[in-house]
């Protein structure tokens, strides 16, 4: 049976989707841009801080259905830079356990909302 997520310690979906979406023991979130839960303001200063913020997010969510990121089993990464790569990598990398490490993805793409620079959702299991 599906289940809404949502949580006040991520940003509030800007159009008709939800947070996060539990379907059984599987959660599958909406990608996460670097808004400010609190603030509503985007966090851009630098791409390392717009990634932290977009993890952060995720981590929210992530806790709002009694999940970590040692749930999380595949990740989608969309960037508008591919130059930024190796920058959003580092701080991604925090969050995650390399022996354990989701599968995941990455994808150059033209235009992100509100001309973000990264956007991260995930897929986990309970």
């Amino acid at each position: 049976m599906k289940k809404i997520i949502t949580t006040p310690q991520a940003p509030s979906p800007i159009g008709p989707y939800s947070q996060a979406v539990m379907n059984g023991n599987m959660l599958y979130s909406s990608g996460q841009i670097a808004l400010h839960p609190i603030t509503g303001e985007l966090v851009m200063d630098t791409i390392s801080n717009e990634t932290k913020q977009v993890m952060e997010n995720l981590k929210a969510v992530l806790t709002a259905a009694e999940m970590t990121f040692e749930n999380v089993i595949k990740t989608s990464i969309f960037i508008s830079d591919m130059n930024n790569f190796s920058t959003i990598n580092e701080v991604y990398a925090t969050y995650f356990n390399s022996e354990t490490a989701p599968a995941r993805e990455t994808v150059e793409v033209a235009n992100l909302p509100k001309y973000v620079n990264v956007e991260i959702s995930v897929i986990a299991a309970k």
